[in-house]
């Protein structure tokens, strides 16, 4: 009797010559990239360093497209963009210590969005290895152990016959749900060492799926199914799953309105009869998501800004279809599904029953309403006025990629995406300096259409260096920087906390100078005329920079 297990694919004749004659002149960072080639990687970001030459020496025989920025962790920014893109794990190339190091931010923002990065590392000498203290450059006592607490998984290297197997593991892990960081790490005389070992040709890292149990879900059905007063909130899962169509099919059967996260921006159209939008920090949506009498919860863990502070506290029955187990009724109990998104709308779609609601689309109108009236009070005209104009300017279907500032944080309630896996921000870790560079990888994963950046002065000094890696490989993206004279977020917290700002000033430069300096075109603009200059930017081939001298203010909390 033969098992499926049992059967091995026989190689060709062909095959079998190409491996026992090997091309001459190959090492070990010819096997990562010939294992990435094999994987379905065509682009890789990273940065050299003295102890990963050879993996940069050997790109120069490989087809691979290397796009290299100036900074790590502004190169884990653009592999982060790369991998919501493309969905595809975006190979991040490193050297040993600092350089590894310094891509440490990069890497918790794309474990808390669930953007797969592929991040190979070098190491210090196989002799090295063990947590002495031997002295090499660079060296750390045990590098993975900085990297264990922030990426999915960690796989260190000590021989070349490991390398295939242990990119093609990391890539698997780093694709299968929830998407994430995951790190690889290869000592320098492994990668510099010439091999024997054939080409490598087609690894197997078929990413594992998460469907859900299916007496979970026939629970779900039902309790939605017999709902008065069901709601949804769509998270960021929603978008890393490509499941926004299924997410509107469900609402439409069900009658329930959708709230999307800040992280599930476009997870359901803006302007839809039961689309509540995203005033996830407005009082107002917080008491109707309370009022739900079963909560359907997609793709988010309900954290400290999806929950509205944590004062959202629902009085109905919570569904929580979660992807990463360790937020499965992490913050509010519910009927926990450990599944994919897309897998887990597929069986309820299967199941629920059709609704007849007709008064949902009038109880959404009336939230909105009330919305609009609170922030109409709040004489924040320009504000408004500046992110209409951003909206204006940016084409339908381009990406837009947002650092912390006060603009962004006006967008997250307030800005309509357009379309799912348009809009993207550092959200997730909340770290300085993720707008322009992620723009740049987005630019490299589809140069046809303009992408948007938009930072603060504060976070743009983080990514100026970039600039030149716009210039060098000329990407289409255009970088608004809203300059208000220092870290304006900031400068508003601590004066309505302590009465005065501290440490929030800035001395900065001429930014449109600047850019000019490294041959981007730069120009300065106004409220008034942001939307023309934006635009003409967007339209514009290549890199550009637009400045805005603003002072904007936040709209007041409700959540106090």
């Amino acid at each position: 009797m033969t098992h499926d297990h049992d059967l091995v694919l026989r190689p060709t004749q062909a095959q079998i010559a190409a491996a026992l004659n090997p091309p001459p002149g190959r090492n070990g960072g010819d096997l990562v990239v010939e294992t990435l080639a094999g994987l379905g990687a065509t682009t890789v970001f990273g940065l050299p360093g003295q102890h990963a030459l050879g993996m940069f020496d050997a790109l120069r025989r490989s087809a691979l497209r290397y796009v290299g920025l100036r900074v790590e962790n502004n190169a884990g920014f653009a592999a982060d963009a790369y991998g919501r893109i493309t969905g595809e794990a975006a190979p991040l190339l490193l050297s040993t210590g600092p350089g590894a190091l310094t891509s440490l931010a990069a890497l918790q923002e794309a474990v808390a969005a669930s953007a797969p990065v592929l991040a190979i590392s070098s190491q210090i000498p196989t002799a090295g290895l063990g947590g002495g203290r031997h002295g090499y450059l660079h060296e750390l006592p045990d590098q993975s152990a900085s990297f264990r607490g922030v990426v999915k998984s960690v796989h260190t290297v000590r021989t070349q016959s490991q390398i295939p197997s242990a990119i093609a593991e990391a890539w698997k892990s780093a694709l299968t749900a929830p998407h994430g960081p995951v790190w690889v790490e290869i000592p320098q005389d492994v990668l510099l060492a010439e091999t024997l070992l054939p080409v490598v040709t087609a690894p197997d890292a078929t990413p594992e799926e998460l469907p859900p149990r299916p007496e979970l879900t026939a629970v779900a059905a039902d309790l939605l199914s017999r709902a008065a007063r069901p709601a949804i909130i769509a998270g960021g899962g929603v978008v890393r799953s490509d499941a926004s169509g299924k997410l509107r099919q469900l609402a439409e059967k069900l009658q329930a309105p959708v709230v999307t996260t800040f992280g599930g921006k476009g997870a359901f159209p803006w302007h839809h009869p039961l689309s509540l939008q995203s005033w996830l920090e407005d009082r107002h949506t917080t008491d109707f998501l309370q009022d739900a009498d079963v909560l359907l919860v997609i793709g988010s863990g309900l954290g400290e800004l999806s929950s509205n502070y944590h004062t959202f506290t629902p009085r109905g029955r919570v569904i929580q279809i979660e992807a990463d187990l360790g937020k499965l009724e992490s913050n509010h109990p519910a009927l926990g599904i450990h599944a994919d998104a897309r897998l887990a709308l597929q069986a309820l779609l299967e199941t629920v029953e059709e609704r007849d609601d007709a008064s949902a689309p009038e109880r959404v109108r009336e939230v909105l309403g009330k919305v609009a009236d609170r922030i109409a009070g709040q004489e924040l005209t320009l504000e408004q006025d500046v992110l209409a104009s951003v909206r204006r300017a940016l084409p339908k279907g381009a990406p837009s990629f947002w650092d912390m500032t006060i603009l962004t944080y006006w967008a997250w309630s307030a800005f309509d995406p357009q379309g799912a896996n348009t809009m993207h921000s550092a959200q997730g870790a909340g770290g300085l300096g993720y707008g322009f560079p992620a723009a740049l990888g987005a630019a490299v994963a589809d140069p046809t259409r303009p992408v948007l950046a938009v930072s603060g002065d504060g976070g743009a000094l983080y990514s100026i260096a970039e600039l030149a890696t716009a210039r060098q490989y000329d990407l289409p993206v255009t970088w608004l920087i809203v300059d208000d004279g220092g870290y304006g977020i900031l400068r508003e917290y601590m004066t309505d906390a302590f009465g005065q700002a501290t440490a929030t000033e800035l001395t900065r430069p001429d930014y449109a100078a600047l850019a000019e300096s490294f041959g981007v075109p730069g120009v300065r603009t106004t409220p008034e005329t942001l939307a023309e200059d934006l635009a003409k930017a967007l339209a514009a081939p290549g890199p550009s920079v637009v400045v805005l001298p603003a002072v904007l203010r936040m709209f007041a909390p409700t959540h106090l």
